[in-house]
């Protein structure tokens, strides 16, 4: 299985928590679903070409969370995620990556007036233009 995972390696979140975000993402959306079984720890290390402790990590946390469980000799399984607890997690991992973002950009020296102007350049991009109109 292939997992939508991509890695930015020119950014000053951590390879870990990068990959961490996605497949919490992942899981906690229901794009993974339950019981489905995740690649092995050297499968995803290779095919994200990144260090087998990395993924490691990666897997021992979202089991610590009870997103994942993993079987002696069967693999890593996605697990029963509580809907209303999903979304609270996509919120925190969402907040998680603008505290990344905010402290890379603050460690590139920008000032917030340049990094309000990046994010909401984002969003607008990612969203359309809207703008918020008061009733009238």
């Amino acid at each position: 299985m292939r997992l939508p995972i991509n890695i930015n390696e020119n950014s000053a979140e951590p390879l870990y928590h990068q990959i961490e975000t996605q497949l919490r993402a992942l899981i906690v959306s229901g794009q993974l679903a339950e019981n489905t079984l995740l690649p092995s720890n050297r499968e995803l290390a290779q095919s994200l070409q990144c260090s087998l402790i990395t993924i490691r990590r990666v897997y021992q946390d979202l089991e610590a969370e009870g997103l994942l469980r993993t079987r002696q000799g069967s693999g890593t399984f996605v697990a029963k995620v509580d809907t209303n607890a999903g979304a609270r997690q996509l919120l925190q991992a969402a907040e998680a990556a603008i505290e990344a973002a905010v402290e890379a950009g603050m460690a590139a020296g920008f000032k917030r007036s340049e990094l309000e102007e990046a994010f909401l350049s984002e969003l607008n991009r990612r969203y359309g233009i809207q703008r918020d109109v008061e009733p009238g």
